[in-house]
């Protein structure tokens, strides 16, 4: 399923070999200390595994400071013994390597394994939670495997590791220290807030703030427990009970009120064969990017305590767990240079050019820097080398500077004084700068927007028509496609008698759009598709959505405080726009939605119709998927092949359900296409009711015609 694509270093002779272990054990140094390492995740595992391969073939060069067969490459130190050494995984990278670690496994037990416990392998520091009689007493780090460092000083700052548990059993709870995204940017507004050089990654930021200690802010973490076992002066009964299968030992912490895996989208979960294991590894993978943590593989388990004793372990690591290892999708390369692009509502953004790298499979050279405040923030220079995040079809992003890595050769990023776009002068009020002409200076990007398939679906008009119309001062914005002349378009070029009956015809045709389509198309900032569905299905009307205060727009689901004044104050920007759209006959209300009710009245009613609108109310009642949630995967065949997703969610949503574009329990029905994945997979664990395009098709047959 996953395959290495970049080679392992090869070392050619002796010489190579021994810078390569030097500089091994100073990236692990600064990895194990601090989290910064001059190499990448993935720069270092290919590092490694180039030194244990010249190993192999000179054995009698080994060097005694070799990272080889060492716990955390035999760079972290401690002074705190542990209980039962913490030892490391080794790792495999593609189904193949598994499978031949499967087989050693069973060979050496001498028997099939006949349970496994796949989980999350967790980007974060391995550390073990003494407890006893129910309180929290001390905190270890890993360290070499056999002894760690007290940060008990970190005790109160960690999320799902309690001072006091459920029940007063003394045990050692073992697990790791992350910071989820939420987190990560936390602590970096704190850091950089007091005057601190920004974390690179969620895992520098752990790391560094795991030790610290005496900072006048706090910063907050997360502990996900892996595993536990007795200390062996504990009073009283062994905690947890001896022999526990892996998976019971973990429901036990979790019992007493220790956070596990167990709440995410990639719970662990235990399977029967090998097969299963690589299908379940695939969807956690495919997990990856929507997680708010990191992770860089999945770790598989034999399950069975008489399995783990009889495999036993070597000196590094269990010989009954292997980390699956996935390709990196974070790497450091060098900050070249910063764009200034002006999108179709004049937001002035930054684009960062990188030093081109592979990430994931593929090359990234430009990656997102956010907005001037987060540039600012991040102290980032040109010249810099940055840490740089990609996951499935994220875009990249610059989450650092490698401060540590600076020469003195890097410059300051230089803003714009006017618009790039128009020499306009910049609205610099809020952290996204914009151009104080605002959509105005994008008008054919905001037209072409407008025009696009998942908006009004105006066939005929890309960017180049829209171009010619801005250019022959026939269209301003795109309330004006609306008033558009057949004698207008005819002088234009290339436009003849049958193509400009056509674009009138296509643009007659979009005057009827719904309202969720016509607000899509205005193109409010912190709205897309769906939240204009949600929008227009609450409200029903465009007078209603324009007259609706902050208070009245939280009542949609997925709007805020913050978001709701944003929309409030542009719909006000956006008055002149909403009234030539209106006196040019565009429809301005939903079909099938239902207005909320008065202030005051009905509050129950309100209260039931405020997130998802028609699609619970009233109005939902008697249609073929009233008070379903509808979740759509693979390619649509038959009567719907040509709907892309958003028309499918607007098809749902009028046959009375609420599209989701995830399977959980509320999932009332899977309209599963072809190459469906793992979305079907879940539907199936979870008994969620699974249709083909074909029988969903005529299920709301009604609509699909309309």
């Amino acid at each position: 399923m996953v395959a290495m694509t970049n080679p392992d270093v090869v070392l050619a002779d002796e010489a190579a070999y021994a810078a390569a272990v030097e500089e091994a054990t100073r990236a692990a140094a600064a990895y194990y200390a601090s989290g910064d390492s001059a190499l990448d995740d993935d720069a270092y595992d290919r590092l490694a595994r180039g030194i244990a391969a010249y190993e192999r073939e000179h054995p009698q060069e080994v060097l005694a400071g070799s990272p080889t067969g060492k716990v955390a490459g035999g760079a972290a130190v401690g002074d705190v013994p542990h209980t039962v050494p913490m030892l490391s995984l080794d790792n495999v990278f593609s189904d193949e390597q598994f499978a031949t670690w499967t087989a050693s496994l069973e060979r050496r037990i001498g028997r099939p394994v006949t349970a496994w416990s796949v989980e999350p392998k967790l980007d974060g520091l391995a550390v073990a939670a003494r407890y006893r009689e129910g309180r929290l007493e001390q905190l270890i780090t890993r360290g070499d495997g056999t002894a760690g460092e007290d940060v008990s000083h970190a005790i109160g700052t960690l999320v799902g590791l309690p001072d006091r548990l459920t029940e007063p059993v003394t045990f050692e709870v073992r697990g790791e220290i992350l910071m989820t995204e939420a987190q990560f940017e936390q602590a970096n507004t704190l850091r950089t807030g007091h005057g601190g050089a920004p974390f690179v990654n969620p895992r520098n930021g752990a790391a560094g703030t795991l030790r610290a200690k005496d900072r006048p802010y706090r910063v907050e973490m997360t502990f996900f427990a892996y595993g536990a076992l007795p200390l062996p002066d504990a009073p009283g009964a062994t905690a947890p009970p001896a022999g526990l299968p892996h998976s019971e030992v973990l429901a036990y912490v979790a019992g007493l009120g220790v956070h596990t895996a167990a709440t995410t989208a990639v719970a662990p979960r235990t399977v029967a064969s090998v097969d299963e294991v690589t299908a379940r590894v695939a969807e956690i993978a495919a997990l990856r990017a929507s997680l708010p943590f990191g992770i860089d593989g999945i770790v598989v388990k034999a399950d069975l305590a008489a399995d783990q004793a009889e495999a036993g372990s070597g000196t590094r690591a269990p010989r009954w767990a292997i980390a699956y290892k996935l390709p990196a999708v974070e790497k450091i390369t060098r900050l070249l240079a910063v764009e200034w692009n002006v999108g179709r509502t004049g937001i002035i953004a930054p684009r960062a050019v990188l030093e081109p790298v592979e990430i994931d499979g593929s090359t990234v050279g430009y990656a997102t820097l956010h907005n001037p405040a987060d540039i600012t923030r991040r102290d980032l220079r040109i010249g810099d080398q940055v840490m740089v995040y990609k996951a499935g079809d994220i875009i990249p992003r610059v989450e650092a500077p490698a401060v540590h890595l600076r020469t003195g050769e890097e410059k300051p990023i230089v803003f714009p004084e006017v618009c790039p776009q128009c020499g306009s002068e910049i609205d610099a009020g809020e952290q996204r700068w914009r151009c104080v002409r605002g959509r105005d200076c994008r008008v054919v990007a905001s037209v072409a927007y407008a025009a696009g398939r998942d908006q009004l679906d105006i066939e005929g008009l890309g960017a180049t028509r829209v171009v010619q119309l801005v250019d022959a001062g026939l269209v301003a914005d795109f309330a004006d496609l609306f008033t558009l002349e057949r004698e207008q378009l005819l002088t234009l070029d290339r436009m003849g008698e049958t193509s400009t009956d056509k674009l009138l015809a296509a643009i007659d045709t979009a005057r009827t759009r719904p309202l969720s389509r016509v607000f899509c198309a205005l193109g409010v900032r912190g709205t897309g598709r769906s939240m204009s569905r949600r929008i227009a299905r609450h409200f029903a009307s465009m007078d209603r959505i324009v007259a609706a205060d902050t208070e009245a727009l939280q009542r949609v689901d997925g709007i805020g405080t913050e978001k709701a004044s944003a929309v409030v104050a542009e719909l006000a920007e956006l008055a002149p726009l909403i009234g030539k759209l209106e006196r040019a006959g565009v429809n301005m209300t939903e079909p099938g939605a239902t207005p909320p009710p008065e202030p005051g009245t009905e509050p129950e009613a309100a209260e039931a119709d405020g997130a998802d609108g028609a699609a619970d109310g009233s109005a939902a009642e008697g249609l073929p998927l009233g008070g379903m949630t509808v979740v759509v995967t693979g390619a649509m065949t038959g009567p719907l092949e040509k709907l892309s997703r958003n028309e499918m969610n607007e098809l749902i949503e009028r046959a009375g359900g609420k599209a989701s574009s995830s399977v959980s329990r509320r999932t009332s029905l899977l309209v599963a296409g072809e190459k469906a994945g793992s979305k079907r997979t879940k539907a199936e664990e979870l008994g969620v009711r699974i249709s083909g395009p074909d029988e969903f098709a005529a299920l709301i047959a009604e609509f699909v015609e309309a």
